[in-house]
């Protein structure tokens, strides 16, 4: 039987699914250390994770039985992605999901942040009435700022537009303005007009530390800002020495450079008893909705891969959407490295077993090949056997009921 590790609270539907589709599943509700996620995972199939717990070349290299990783999240930084395909080893994410979950968060932190809502339910907590108007605004009107315009700041971008706001936005990479919101040339054009500045990028290495202290020098006087991306983009202590001093009159952050491995663990950050600064412990898309959406999503991509072997969104291997075998059929998939001449030795190796083939797919991307195969028969042992000793070979499943990876 398949077996699953599901860690950090993956919601229960994702277990239920893989569960109805065979497969053993394990759950535990923390991350796992590099030390604990090698032991963990001997004689485990599929791996499924969120933003904590991190997959390096070391693990990969140790748990020779895994086949798939599904990061039931929108970031997939935590898994070294190069290794897992140089093992065989598919991953999968959420890219949607959450989306709406981390949208609703930013624009009520941003009403918030510009009403100072915060220090006005501090001071009534603490008996003081301080009804005042002094430093409160409306967003209507005011410029939004949108650092990374994929699925997030697109969505942000309408819906801010929908309250009032004029959007901008900056995107290394072309992107289609919707609505009435402008594309910036640069960050600095950015930074230049927004009242209110929100990162919205994915987690590459490349974006590391991309806001300190030059680009909040380049904030407006009196403007707001908030990360709900990653945390190792920001420099927290600078941001703080910005608050202090009232340049910044508000921040929300909800991610952190380092964050507790579990619920209820202690949270340290220099941003703590800021005024107007608003800390959530990374729940920008931990709402019921987006979290039993991602378990189904996700898993759901996990039992395919494993039934089907489709790759269709995956994050490292080439992608490919496949129906399930017609009755009778036996399927070959076939990893490979991407060098010359290894769909003809691939062809080779069938032909020289017998076996007729119904429908082959192939797609490369970058240093790795994947082709699957319906055969009309089995494929001899022999042949299979070829297949795996084939020197650009990374893995082969042979996939029918009778068969095992």
């Amino acid at each position: 039987m398949v077996k699953a590790l599901l860690l950090e609270n993956i919601h229960p539907l994702g277990r239920e699914l893989l569960m109805h589709a065979g497969v053993e599943v394990v759950t535990a509700k923390g991350a796992l250390d590099e030390d604990e996620l090698i032991e963990a995972l001997q004689g485990v199939d599929v791996l499924g994770i969120r933003s904590k717990t991190n997959l390096t070349a070391r693990v990969l290299e140790s748990a020779p039985d895994l086949l798939a990783v599904g990061a039931f999240c929108i970031g997939t930084n935590q898994i070294d992605l190069r290794a897992a395909a140089g093992r065989g080893v598919a991953a999968f994410n959420a890219p949607f999901s959450n989306t709406r979950s981390v949208v609703e968060l930013a624009l009520a932190e941003i009403i918030a942040l510009t009403r100072r809502l915060t220090e006005k339910d501090k001071a009534l907590h603490a008996g003081t009435w301080d009804k005042s108007a002094t430093g409160a605004h409306e967003v209507r009107g005011r410029t939004l700022g949108i650092v990374g315009y994929g699925n997030i700041g697109t969505q942000l971008s309408v819906l801010a537009e929908a309250l009032g706001m004029r959007v901008v936005f900056y995107d290394t990479a072309e992107k289609l303005a919707l609505g009435n919101a402008q594309r910036m040339r640069s960050l600095d054009e950015l930074l230049d007009v927004a009242d209110v500045v929100t990162l919205h990028v994915d987690g590459r290495p490349g974006n590391a530390g991309m806001f300190g202290p030059a680009q909040f020098a380049r904030m407006k006087e009196g403007s707001i800002f908030l990360n709900l991306s990653r945390g190792f983009l920001v420099d927290y202590a600078h941001l703080r020495d910005q608050i202090v001093s009232g340049r910044i009159v508000g921040a929300a952050v909800d991610v952190f450079a380092e964050e507790p491995k579990s619920q209820g663990d202690a949270f340290e950050s220099e941003l703590r008893d800021l005024p107007n600064v608003i800390l959530t412990p990374h729940v920008g898309g931990s709402t019921e909705e987006a979290q039993k959406d991602i378990g189904m999503f996700v898993a759901g991509k996990l039992r395919d891969y494993l039934e089907t072997g489709a790759t269709a969104l995956s994050v490292n291997v080439p992608a490919l959407i496949l129906d399930r075998p017609r009755d009778g059929s036996h399927r070959i998939a076939h990893l490979h490295r991407n060098v010359p001449g290894v769909l003809a030795a691939v062809n080779r190796t069938l032909a020289a077993g017998g076996a007729n083939i119904e429908s082959q797919v192939l797609s490369t991307s970058g240093d790795v090949g994947y082709v699957v195969t319906d055969l009309s028969t089995d494929l001899p042992a022999s042949e299979l056997a070829e297949l795996l000793e084939m020197e650009p070979t990374i893995r082969v499943r042979a996939l029918h009921p009778d068969s095992e990876d």
